[in-house]
């Protein structure tokens, strides 16, 4: 049956441009948040699309990097071997930007933003996670040694090769900033281009908290899998004991498994809860009502309530010796670093080993920062792969 010219359509919604969205970050995000118009650009000019902020660019600029997809084969706390389960670099990553533009949401801040910002926030970490990168400050210690956030910059200004115009991602400059000043940076070791004096942007900031949060809470899920940590040592942590408690009362017959998966929930929701309303209660007190005010503010203004901070460390020191300085996971970081020294004095010995771009990188900044580059780079399975090729006599080459 044809339709009359009665008949209700489905309406036609204009076009969406990269004006019109500013123009809706200008009408819907706090004051002190971060807008893509007042973005101080990028390293190289390039004409932004019609349909994105150049904020929305940068993110998906970050999805398509081949650094990005890396992460997948990546270690958080248990090697990919291990089991197809455990969180790894990227599932953390993807883990931490969900609940950032959660957050960024609750407190008017620029989501594009912060999920960029959260996106890009591990792009330099290099194999077997933080056993990799101590192994590589180790090495690197009389050449500038070696850090997750400066070589993530390092990732996105250089070593990602993507366009004819330029090296690098060419990202706006904000999203570099919040790169090279995540977690506890070092200010007296920043470029002067990137304003040491000037405190991070909140969407920097909440990035940060939120991959404490992140990986605080699904450490224990991976811990408890693995059979490192048990429920019943769990129980003395104080903010587990409250989710736990909660979930029992409510499914007093429900599986033990269950009750981990709906735990886990339940921390992160009370520790997210707690994270918005204590962090709108420091932007009142301090006054912040622009991004100018939140630059000039000493000491962090995106947290958690005192109570929350205590029961977060009360958490942490329990994974520190329970889970982080277990006798497996220590094993397999102390195999982890033999690998990366192994390979790093080979390639060192003789760059010919490594691939004709790391070569040239080598002739432009030194052999050690081209190795170091290079193994960075590597996956957990391709560092292992590598180092049977460079010291198995029978393996294929």
């Amino acid at each position: 049956m044809l339709l009359g010219k009665e008949s209700s359509m489905a309406p036609i919604y204009p076009i969406i441009d990269s004006a019109a969205s500013g123009e809706r970050e200008a009408a819907h995000l706090a004051p002190y948040a971060m807008r893509s118009a007042e973005s101080r650009g990028r390293l190289h000019d390039e004409p932004e699309t019609g349909y994105r902020t150049c904020f929305q660019h940068d993110r998906d600029r970050i999805v398509h990097s081949k650094a990005f997809r890396r992460l997948e084969y990546k270690t958080q706390v248990f090697v990919n071997h291990e089991g197809d389960h455990y969180r790894t670099r990227l599932t953390h990553t993807l883990e931490v930007a969900q609940i950032s533009r959660s957050i960024a949401r609750s407190l008017g801040l620029n989501e594009d933003l912060v999920e960029a910002i959260s996106l890009a926030h591990d792009l330099g970490h290099p194999p077997f996670g933080h056993a990799g990168e101590d192994a590589l400050d180790e090495l690197m210690r009389d050449r500038g040694g070696f850090n997750h956030n400066r070589q993530s910059l390092r990732v996105i200004d250089l070593l990602e090769w993507r366009y004819p115009e330029f090296q690098g991602l060419n990202l706006c400059w904000e999203i570099r900033e919040s790169t090279i000043k995540h977690g506890d940076f070092d200010r007296g070791r920043l470029p002067a281009d990137f304003q040491p004096g000037w405190s991070p942007l909140l969407e920097a900031q909440l990035a940060d908290v939120a991959d404490s949060l992140a990986y605080d809470t699904h450490d224990i899920d991976d811990g408890l899998r693995a059979g490192f940590l048990g429920l019943e040592d769990l129980r003395s942590v104080r903010l587990w004991h409250l989710a736990e408690d909660q979930v029992r009362g409510k499914h007093p017959r429900a599986a033990d498994h269950l009750v981990v998966a709906r735990s886990v929930s339940l921390l992160i929701d009370r520790q997210v809860r707690d994270l918005v309303e204590s962090t709108h209660r420091r932007l009142e007190a301090a006054r912040i009502d622009s991004v100018e005010r939140v630059r000039s503010h000493r000491g962090p203004l995106v947290g958690f309530s005192d109570e929350m901070q205590e029961m977060k460390r009360e958490l942490q020191g329990f994974l520190l010796e329970r889970l982080y300085h277990h006798y497996r996971t220590h094993r397999m970081a102390e195999k982890a670093k033999r690998f990366l020294r192994a390979m790093f004095d080979e390639y060192v010995r003789d760059p010919r080993q490594i691939p004709p771009h790391h070569q040239s990188r080598a002739e432009e900044e030194g052999v050690h920062r081209a190795v170091c580059d290079y193994l960075a780079g590597m996956t957990d399975r391709f560092c292992q792969e590598e180092y049977q090729r460079l010291f198995q006599p029978f393996e294929r080459i």
